[in-house]
């Protein structure tokens, strides 16, 4: 018989290198690949090979989704494996991908495994495919702070999720049914206190929704007694709920001094504001690292994730054209007629799927649970997830509901013709959570909100002969998109195929869902005019090849770099600088509570003067030892109507932007664990549009009631427990918002004309509270018919675009005249 393989040693002396030539020549490849790469394919590889393959330590690479990555990723490391620069990693985000990976290997008839130990892989013979959470752990098998196996070439694969998944490695967490939150909570409790009594209160009682950051001096004054603490504990495997100490610990252990912890009513968490990647010395000293991601227009989380210099990855590898995105309709209904509302856009949701495959991404467990009615599965579990999603790509399944599942999913095709994103995409982590409110309506967290969104509407075109009606929902996520330059952020494919949307719409009368559902029916139908409209409006766009980094982030990361080699006072410079060039006061303070940071190293006490400084800019910040003395709010005279008038005149372009508005703080509005923060919020900008000065003293000044309102000589101490579920107030309850009508009559004693409000699930007080005779209640029902009336409100006045005198009306009419609001809208208490 003839040896095959020997033969072909003697012919082929050398092994093949190109990987265009690899592809060529493998032998057992699935028919599927029709003998040929696509286009795309072959001129990202033949740049890689030409440019890339051995000047580049770090190489991007950028194609759209459905693209074929996967095929350039495996053909690359065999190409690195064949020149013996082995051995090869493949890494994905997580074990669903793995398989699909593997799946594509065999297809290919490239050797793999996904056994870190299999001496194939070590000797370079075969892939090793493998999820982030295995490289990236405290105790992974690569090794951590020494080279246990050496990683010759790797590819990140979806590396944007992958960057995620390695930042929550570096994340401990200590839940709170074991004994050191308890103690770590005693440890920080006069900490916690100093920054809000009422707090620590919800926190000890471990209130879902409840967060405090622990000031960073607090932090490293105790920080000796922590390190204890989880150094005895950090060999036991079963005392986290997620293994986080044991793997984790490794990671964190060495830079706890960076270290940020919050603390909230469920768990304790430490994490460091940027990755000390280095610990993984396999994967930091690989020579050829490949980082493939689709197209997003922010390249920062390379720098801030894995401390890559972006001078080092300036330009990344791109087809020749970015017209490969497939077919996307893009719907805004509520921006379209704000008249639409969610219960309308939910019957007509499930009104298609009963046709198509529909699938919702909705941002929490909470969320989802508005869907039930009408939903015909919603996902909870990794296993339902995988089944569900392989029935959605086989058969109909009809409307399917996805919890925060932005990324890592495909919907190819007929899985999915109606992806619907319904709100703001949650944050995935407090620290997130932490710096959404100390940012808030920064370009920092619109950019953020907009690429998540985008990362979820390429969940449902995977390929470019894919097609896909995409609606995006929800007064919050409508009314972020509509303001300033938001679209602006979103990449140049998505903003074209939302600019056809908008011109569709202007030649349309009658915007309502009927006239919607013809045009989605253009795309659904396969309508051939509406086909080449669709495709040539992407036809010219290319790729940008520069890579994009935010000078935001970049100069941060610099900072925590001399940081962690205790060169404090460069680090200093550095946020000094960022400093000196923002515009935005929130921005501005933020960093100077980063700076402060830095400066305690240097001089602790100069540092509370920074953070002083940073308070007075960004209220959200934290509280420095000395406090911050409250500024009281100053009333005047005007007529509540023209205040209104003069409010919505200069925060609104229009009345449909008012709408958009006015319906984002209504849905706030509810009574729900997990949602204090929104809620207060929301109450804190009602108060704006209803002509009051509205101010959230407990949260800004660590003192008085979650909210208050003034107008003229009349006020309004709000407190506000809508996540509470009790059939009675407690005695807690009760004597904070006693405590806060005591600091109110000291703050103003003027004004002698105000009501106490408690917002609560409850009217009845129990047997050990001490309730202040004037307070007034705000329950389910009363929170129901106020917000029927605020709709009603807002319907009219945008109707009379402002009108001064018919806002005044309508205040009396709908009672939201002071006087008025608490006779109609809260009870007195039992």
């Amino acid at each position: 018989m003839i040896n095959f393989k020997k033969l072909n040693e003697d012919v082929n002396s050398e092994k093949v290198i190109d990987p265009v030539q690899i592809f060529d020549v493998l032998p057992e490849k699935s028919k599927k690949y029709e003998e040929y790469l696509r286009d795309v394919q072959s001129t990202v590889l033949e740049k890689w090979f030409q440019e890339y393959r051995n000047d580049s330590k770090n190489t991007v690479i950028k194609m759209n989704t459905g693209s074929g990555k996967t095929v350039v990723g495996l053909l690359i490391l065999q190409s690195y494996l064949n020149e013996g620069k082995g051995p090869g990693v493949y890494v994905v985000p997580d074990n669903y991908l793995v398989k699909q990976v593997m799946k594509e290997a065999s297809d290919l008839g490239i050797g793999v495994t996904d056994n870190p130990r299999d001496n194939m892989f070590i000797r370079g013979e075969k892939i090793l495919i493998t999820n982030m959470h295995k490289i990236i752990n405290g105790r992974s098998v690569f090794g951590i702070n020494e080279i246990k196996q050496d990683i010759g070439c790797i590819i990140i694969d979806d590396a944007h999720a992958c960057f995620k998944v390695a930042e929550s490695k570096f994340t401990i967490r200590i839940p709170n049914n074991v004994s050191m939150y308890d103690e770590l909570l005693n440890l920080f409790s006069d900490a916690i206190k100093h920054q809000s009594e009422s707090r620590y209160l919800e926190i000890k009682d471990k209130e879902k929704g409840v967060q405090q950051l622990i000031p960073y001096w607090d932090w490293n004054n105790n920080l000796s007694t922590v390190r204890n603490l989880l150094h005895s504990k950090k060999d036991d495997f079963e005392y986290s709920n997620d293994k986080s100490l044991f793997f984790n610990w490794p990671l964190v252990k060495d830079n706890l001094e960076l270290a940020n912890c919050i603390i909230t009513g469920d768990e304790i968490l430490i994490n460091v504001d940027y990755l000390p990647i280095e610990v993984i010395q396999s994967f930091d000293d690989c020579p050829h690292r490949v980082f493939m991601s689709a197209t997003i227009d922010d390249d920062s989380i390379f720098v801030s994730h894995f401390n890559i210099n972006e001078d080092d990855i300036s330009y990344a590898i791109t087809p020749k054209n970015a017209n490969d995105i497939g077919e996307r309709l893009i719907l805004i209904p509520q921006e379209i007629n704000p008249e639409i509302n969610e219960e309308d856009l939910k019957k007509y949701y499930k009104y298609l799927s009963n046709k198509v495959n529909v699938v919702v991404l909705v941002p929490s467990d909470y969320r989802s649970k508005y869907w039930s009615d009408v939903a015909d599965v919603i996902i909870k579990g990794n296993d339902e997830l995988i089944e569900t999603l392989e029935d959605l790509k086989k058969s109909h399944v009809g409307l399917v509901v996805l919890i925060n599942k932005y990324d890592g999913i495909d919907l190819p095709k007929r899985a999915c013709e109606i992806l619907v994103i319904d709100g703001v995409p949650d944050v995935r982590s407090e620290f997130d959570k932490y710096e959404q409110i100390v940012l808030r309506g920064s370009k920092e967290t619109l950019k953020n909100t907009i690429q998540r969104v985008e990362q979820g509407m390429g969940r449902g075109v995977r390929s470019k002969d894919d097609y896909c009606v995409v609606f995006l929902m929800g007064n919050d996520l409508v009314q972020n998109l509509y303001h300033g330059n938001a679209k602006n952020i979103f990449t140049e494919a998505t903003q074209k195929q939302l600019e056809l949307s908008e011109n569709l719409f202007k030649q349309v009368k009658n915007l309502n869902l009927e006239e919607i559902n013809k045009i989605v029916n253009y795309c659904l139908e396969r309508n051939t005019e509406w086909i080449q409209t669709s495709r040539s409006v992407l036809i010219n766009i290319k790729y940008n090849k520069e890579n994009n980094f935010d000078n935001f982030i970049v100069k941060q990361r610099t900072a925590f770099n001399h940081a962690k080699i205790r060169d404090y006072r460069k680090a200093y410079d550095v946020i000094q600088e960022l400093v000196n060039g923002q515009d935005s006061d929130i921005t501005k303070g933020y960093l100077k509570y980063k700076l402060a940071r830095y400066q305690y190293f240097i001089d602790s006490a100069e540092s509370q003067q920074t953070l002083l400084s940073a308070k007075k800019l960004n209220h959200q910040l934290l509280q420095p030892i000395d406090g911050i003395e409250y500024k009281k709010i100053k009333s005047d005279n005007i007529p509540q109507a023209n205040k209104i008038n003069q409010f919505l005149m200069s925060e609104y372009s229009d009345t449909n932007d008012f709408v958009l508005g006015m319906n984002s703080i209504i849905d706030r509005l509810v009574f729900a664990k997990k949602t204090s923060e929104q809620f207060e919020q929301a109450i804190l900008e009602l108060g704006q549009h209803l002509g009051f000065f509205s101010q959230r003293p407990e949260k800004e000044f660590s003192k008085g009631p979650d909210n208050l309102w003034l107008s003229k000589n009349k006020g309004f101490v709000i407190e506000c427990k809508n996540g509470t579920t009790t059939e009675s107030i407690n005695k807690k309850d009760c004597n904070q918002l006693n405590g806060s009508i005591e600091w109110f009559s000291k703050q103003y004693p003027v004004i002698d004309d105000f009501t106490p409000i408690l917002i609560h699930n409850s009217k009845k007080f129990e047997y050990a509270a001490s309730p202040n005779p004037n307070i007034r209640i705000i329950e389910r029902d009363n929170l129901d018919k106020l917000k029927v009336k605020l709709r009603e409100f807002t319907t009219q006045v945008a109707y009379n675009k402002f009108d001064v005198s018919i806002i005044s009306k309508l205040l009396h009419v709908l009672k939201l005249e002071p006087m008025q609001f608490v006779d109609e809208y809260t009870s007195s208490f039992e």
